[in-house]
């Protein structure tokens, strides 16, 4: 990238994509860029009764399990561990988290300084984005993306537009795919008719709220569930656990509880009725606008459950939680996932 600006900023008229892999697991920065976290403080949410209970959940990218379904570490990446039993584990997660962010970060400084040498920069639209976040205990789960909620959901959007609204933070709800329209409007062309996204253009020039009334967010890869982040709550709905032992339907207080530890659905029937009906009308709108009537999520459903959480993934795990005292948890995985203990055929 650094060549590419040498030899093209100052000429008109182009774009840079440049897409970054290092804060996705494995956490991999440079032994050589060392920690510059190591004398941060924790989470300070994460107390060690905190980290006992997740170490009782079950499920894959637990504290046990960091390795998907096991606690299997790879010597090329020694910031990320297999397993975390106690607070220098915790710390040797979050810091290798931090420091694949921090490395990304002054990468991109680099690019700014190149653009900067160039005389180029303050011409320059900027947008800083992601294709998803990273759960660092919510739900219990640790360096992954596989939930329909918050963490993994909630992702950057930092423009740098000249000319636009400066220093505004917009705390509207928008969908990812909201940004192709805006930079069509701001750009003074038609959204394409196929389009689902809105633009907030307004937002850009303004500060003024574009913001949706709710989002519908899924998740089929891991797990199949789809959620409802309104006001300030989030309403999870499972249709397969992907082996978390996740409730039918949570429902958490985000305003409150940012890192979804309480599920309020039994006590809070209203809002979980009021997020039903908002996905009922995503659903049926989704549902009109696509030229074959069937949802996505069944599909993955019927044909077999999550990429990441087929029966033979469960059969195996069952294995480890016997080694890590964790049988408590086989018979209710057995009744939730009957076809992953049917007899194999020799």
């Amino acid at each position: 990238m650094l060549d590419w600006i040498d030899r093209n900023a100052e000429t008109d008229n182009w774009f840079l994509y440049v897409n970054y892999w290092d804060p996705h697991t494995p956490y991999r920065a440079p032994a050589a860029f060392g920690n510059p976290f190591e004398n941060d403080p924790l989470p300070t949410w994460i107390t060690e009764e905190t980290l006992e209970k997740h170490k009782r959940l079950v499920g894959p990218h637990g504290a046990r399990e960091i390795n998907m379904y096991d606690n299997r570490t790879d010597p090329r990446f020694p910031r990320h561990p297999g397993e975390i039993l106690d607070m220098q584990g915790l710390r040797r997660m979050v810091d290798g988290y931090d420091c694949a962010i921090r490395f990304l970060d002054e990468n991109i400084g680099q690019l700014f300084a190149a653009l900067e040498a160039k005389g180029v920069f303050d011409d320059l639209v900027i947008i800083i984005t992601a294709d998803h976040g990273e759960n660092m205990g919510e739900l219990g789960i640790y360096g992954e993306h596989g939930t329909a909620d918050q963490a993994t959901c909630r992702i950057p959007m930092i423009i740098r537009w000249p000319g636009m609204k400066a220093g505004h933070v917009d705390h509207g709800l928008h969908y990812h795919l909201d940004l192709a329209p805006t930079l069509a409007e701001m750009f003074g062309r038609d959204p394409l008719p196929s389009w689902d996204g809105t633009s907030f253009a307004r937002v850009l020039k303004e500060g003024e709220d574009q913001g949706r009334e709710y989002l519908v967010l899924s998740q089929c890869a891991h797990v199949c569930q789809r959620s409802v982040r309104f006001g300030d709550y989030l309403y999870v709905r499972t249709y397969h656990d992907g082996f978390h032992l996740f409730e039918d339907e949570m429902l958490f207080d985000i305003a409150n509880d940012p890192y979804e530890q309480v599920n309020l659905a039994a006590s809070h029937r209203s809002l979980c009725k009021d997020a039903v009906y908002y996905l009922n009308e995503w659903h049926d709108k989704m549902m009109m606008s696509m030229p074959f009537d069937v949802d996505p999520l069944w599909t993955v459903i019927h044909e077999g459950g999550p990429y990441h959480a087929r029966p033979e993934h469960l059969r195996m795990y069952v294995e480890f939680l016997k080694v890590t005292e964790r049988e408590w948890a086989i018979p209710e995985l057995r009744r939730r996932h009957p076809e992953a203990f049917l007899v194999q055929e020799p």
